[in-house]
C-alpha cells in the first residue's frame, strides 16, 4: 500500500481540510495512519471525528486512546455519544446519525473531504447482501470511491484493498486498534457473510475482490447512462412530483422501474437502503391498477397515493384514520406490519389464512373498518368486528385503522391476527390463496 497510489484519484491541495471517520477499529486506524503519512507529503489539516455508539462498555476506553492519538499527531478531535435510538434497525439509524455527523463536522472546519475506512470486504458484503435482499441497478453495485454526501466529496480510499491488507499496514507502522467483539456475532446479518461467505469466494480465487471492484464499476456505468436516459423520461411523464399515469405507462419497462426509483429517491434520499425491486413492483402495479383511488404504505411511514391519473407519494403522514387497498401479493400496512400472499405456509395461527377462489370473489381488499361491520367466524356463527375488538381487548386509538380483509363484494374474510372466517381452510382442504399477516 503505497501513499501516493492511494489517494491517486483525488487532488489534495496545501491547506485543504480533511474530516475522516474513525472507531479506533483496524480499518479506520490504517486510514487515520495513512493520512497522517500523507500529510507529511502535503500539508493539509486532519479532523479526527469520532462517534461513540453507546453499545459496548470497552467504547470509553476508546474515545480516549483515540483522543491521545490525535494530540500525539496533531489531529483534531470531534466527538459525539448516541444517548438514544429509536428505530428498530440499529445498524440504518447509526449510520445515519454518523454521516450527518461526519456533515456537521465538514461544515465546522470547511472541509474539502469526508473519509471513511471501507474496503474491498466491505464491497464485497454489501453487494452480496443486496443480491440476495434485492435492490436497484445501483444498489446492487454496492458503493462507490467517490460520491456526494450533500455537497461534500465523500471518498472510500481503501476500495481496492482487502481486510487483510489494512491488518498488514497496520503491523508494518505498528498502528494502535481495538477489536469489536460484535463483529464475531453471528446476530448481524453483515457478519455472517463476512465469516462464512466472504472466506469461501476467497479461497476460490484470492483476487475474487477484484472481480468484485470490476463488477461494481461496470453496473455503475451502466446506472449512470440509464439516468440520462431515465432523466429524459422522467421530465415527460412527471411534474412537480405527480406520476401521469398514462404517459408512464408508454414508456419501455424497465424505464418505468427507473422512472420510479427517481420517484421514491426523492423521498427516501439517505434511507434508500429501506428500499428493494419489490417496492418499485408494488408501485408499478398500483399505477396499472383498474381503481380509480387507491394507496399503499411504503418504509418510513410514506404513502404512495394514486388518484385517476395520478400517481404521487406523501411523506410525514401523522394519522392515517381510514384506508382500502387491493391487496397484490404484498402490503405495507400503516401499523406497521404487513399482509402478503405466500405460495405455501405450515403455520395455522390467527396470523394466517387458506382461502379458495372458489368461494370469495376477487381481488381482495385490506381496509379499515365500517359500520355494523360483521364476520362469519370459523365454527359458525356471526360476529361484530366491533365486539371481537373488545374481547381482544385492542385499544380503542388501534380499531380504526386495524386491517380487515374483504373479498370484492366486501365480503369480510379475515380479520388478521385475531380471528379466522368460515372461509379459511385446514391445510389438507382445498385452497389457492395463503394469506400471512406479519
Amino acid at each position: 500500500m503505497q501513499i501516493d497510489t492511494i489517494y491517486q484519484d483525488i487532488h489534495l491541495k496545501a491547506g485543504d481540510v480533511v474530516v475522516f471517520g474513525c472507531s479506533f477499529g483496524p480499518d479506520s486506524m490504517a486510514l487515520f495512519k495513512s493520512l497522517v503519512l500523507l500529510r507529511n507529503k502535503i500539508d493539509i489539516k486532519l479532523v479526527c471525528a469520532h462517534v461513540h455508539h453507546g453499545k459496548r462498555k470497552e467504547s470509553d476506553q476508546e474515545k480516549e486512546d483515540l483522543e491521545a492519538y490525535c494530540q500525539q499527531y496533531n489531529v483534531i478531535f470531534e466527538y459525539m455519544k448516541i444517548e438514544h435510538y429509536s428505530d428498530d434497525n440499529f445498524h440504518n439509524e447509526a449510520r445515519h446519525i454518523r454521516y450527518q455527523f461526519f456533515k456537521d463536522v465538514a461544515d465546522k472546519y470547511h472541509a474539502t473531504y469526508i473519509m471513511t475506512a471501507h474496503h474491498a470486504d466491505d464491497l464485497m458484503e454489501t453487494i452480496l447482501m443486496r443480491m440476495t435482499r434485492g435492490s436497484t441497478l445501483e444498489g446492487y453495485s454496492g458503493f462507490k470511491k467517490v460520491s456526494q454526501l450533500g455537497e461534500y466529496t465523500l471518498y472510500r480510499p481503501f476500495i481496492s484493498y482487502t481486510k487483510d491488507q489494512l491488518l498488514s499496514f497496520d503491523k508494518q507502522h505498528h498502528v494502535p486498534y481495538a477489536l469489536d467483539a460484535s463483529n464475531d456475532s453471528n446476530v448481524y446479518t453483515r457478519n455472517r457473510y463476512r465469516k462464512v461467505i466472504l472466506p469461501f469466494l476467497k479461497q476460490e480465487d484470492p483476487n475474487v475482490h477484484q472481480k468484485f471492484i470490476k463488477y461494481s464499476q461496470t453496473l455503475q456505468e451502466a446506472d449512470a447512462y440509464i439516468k440520462q436516459q431515465t432523466i429524459t423520461a422522467v421530465s415527460n411523464v412527471i411534474d412537480d412530483n405527480l406520476l401521469d399515469i398514462p404517459l408512464f405507462l408508454q414508456q419501455d419497462h424497465y424505464l418505468q422501474k427507473r422512472i420510479l426509483e427517481y420517484l421514491l429517491h426523492q423521498f427516501y434520499q439517505d434511507d434508500l437502503i429501506l428500499l428493494g425491486e419489490k417496492h418499485v413492483e408494488i408501485l408499478q402495479k398500483l399505477a396499472r391498477s383498474r381503481r380509480a383511488n387507491a394507496m399503499i404504505f411504503l418504509p418510513n411511514d410514506i404513502l404512495a397515493i394514486k388518484k385517476y391519473n395520478k400517481l404521487y407519494l406523501q411523506k410525514n403522514i401523522d394519522v392515517i384514520s381510514n384506508y382500502d387497498m387491493e391487496i397484490n401479493d404484498l402490503v405495507w400496512l400503516p401499523n406497521h406490519h404487513v399482509l402478503k400472499v405466500v405460495a405455501q405456509s405450515s403455520g395455522n395461527s390467527n396470523a394466517m389464512t387458506r382461502l379458495s377462489s372458489k368461494e370469495v370473489k376477487l381481488p381482495l381488499r385490506v381496509r379499515t373498518r365500517e359500520e355494523g361491520d360483521v364476520m362469519a367466524i370459523k365454527g359458525g356463527g356471526h360476529k361484530k368486528i366491533k365486539d371481537i375488538f373488545i374481547d381482544k381487548k385492542i385499544p380503542l386509538k388501534e380499531r380504526d385503522t386495524w386491517p380487515i380483509v374483504v373479498d370484492a363484494t366486501n365480503k369480510i374474510v379475515f380479520l388478521p391476527g385475531l380471528k379466522k372466517s368460515k372461509f379459511d381452510r385446514k391445510k389438507d382442504e382445498i385452497y389457492d390463496i395463503i394469506l400471512e399477516y406479519e
